[in-house]
């Protein structure tokens, strides 16, 4: 929800045990997500006002003041498969037709389907590494490029990135992991009461998923408009210096490599806020982001392991604002106190015992 606020938070990763209902809360979010305007018969979603999200053609009748035929659509959701090649991703070039009739005769791609819409990548840990690389390059920029024989077309690219997972088939480079904004767990839920509710709910579902839905209609509407507000809102936030300040002092002390992290970790502050009916991001908004914000930004190697780094952060926020101001998040829970830091002590020299210093002196 806080990237539908705040597209620019580049997207979330869900890692998870299986069947807690990763896939399902992606492909849920995109029926409370309000509807968009998309230009009628547009192969890219073209947006109708919006002339960073259109593609050539919408482009082309702008520029020449033709009118748009415009409709209103749900939030496109588009799911990559793991078996996808680049050509399928990023769409094709007609060389053939290129060639022969001199135009640029292009086959939009998945990256062309998900403009202003959500592209979910489901085991994101088990897709090819280029493709990821694509994936993300274009999450970041919004833009896709396709060059193919000396012809190049681009298109706009503009989604909310959304990879789920299970840490057991393989984990994802640390190089992978700064580029989603933000990160969170699925968690195997233990108490039963809540298992049982759950199945119930799971069965009434199956025994009528439609009356099931329509009376989950109102919280849908309630949640559509709550996201509405909140990206009316969203321009009109700020947050205190003095805030960022001490974001930017937990980033350096977890050692957080490069800027990602302070950038990631002010927006969706400021996003949470917004999400509350807030203009102004407190200390409260930091403490309900910062882990999803950082804890995958601490892993620095290949072979290093995500599980305890929720537990760091929760750790160097502690150090830095004192403690928590409303409800802590669930990794608090577990982590330790931390230390109370001790003056470093000089060393006693022992009797009898050789000093290098005194090498040279008489």
């Amino acid at each position: 929800m806080l990237n539908i606020v705040e597209p620019a938070l580049g997207g979330v990763l869900i890692m998870g045990d299986r069947g807690t209902g990763k896939s399902l809360a992606v492909r849920a979010l995109a029926a409370i997500v309000p509807n968009i305007d998309v230009v009628i018969g547009d192969n890219y979603n073209s947006s109708p006002t919006n002339i960073r999200l259109m593609g050539p053609e919408a482009e082309k009748s702008l520029r020449a003041g033709e009118a748009f035929d415009v409709k209103q659509i749900q939030i496109p959701l588009v799911e990559l498969p793991l078996g996808a090649t680049e050509d399928r991703v990023c769409g094709t070039i007609d060389i053939e037709r290129a060639l022969t009739e001199g135009v640029k005769a292009y086959e939009p791609g998945l990256l062309a389907k998900a403009n202003q819409g959500i592209l979910y990548v489901d085991e994101v840990n088990l897709l090819e590494d280029g493709l990821v690389d694509v994936v993300l390059d274009s999450a970041a920029s919004g833009w896709n490029t396709v060059e193919r024989e000396g012809v190049s077309i681009g298109h706009p690219a503009s989604f909310i990135l959304v990879g789920s997972g299970t840490q057991s088939q393989g984990e994802l480079r640390p190089q992978l992991l700064d580029r989603f904004g933000l990160s969170v767990k699925a968690n195997t839920i233990t108490d039963a009461d809540e298992r049982v509710d759950m199945v119930v709910r799971r069965t009434a579902y199956e025994k009528d998923p439609k009356k099931f839905v329509a009376e989950c209609g109102a919280e849908g509407e309630e949640l559509t408009a709550k996201l509405t507000a909140a990206r009316k809102l969203m321009p009109k936030t700020s947050i205190d210096r003095e805030l960022s300040l001490k974001i930017s002092e937990i980033c350096s002390m977890l050692n957080v490599d490069g800027l990602r992290g302070d950038i990631v970790t002010n927006r969706a502050a400021r996003a949470h806020a917004a999400l509350e009916g807030r203009t102004e991001a407190t200390q409260a908004d930091i403490e309900r982001v910062i882990v999803a914000c950082l804890a995958h930004r601490l892993r620095k190697d290949v072979m290093d392991s995500l599980d305890g780094n929720e537990y760091k952060v929760v750790i160097a926020y502690r150090k830095v604002f004192g403690g928590f101001v409303g409800a802590p998040p669930a990794a608090a829970e577990a982590a330790p106190e931390p230390e109370p830091e001790e003056e470093e002590k000089p060393k006693e020299k022992k009797a009898g015992a050789w000093d290098p210093s005194s090498l040279g002196r008489r």
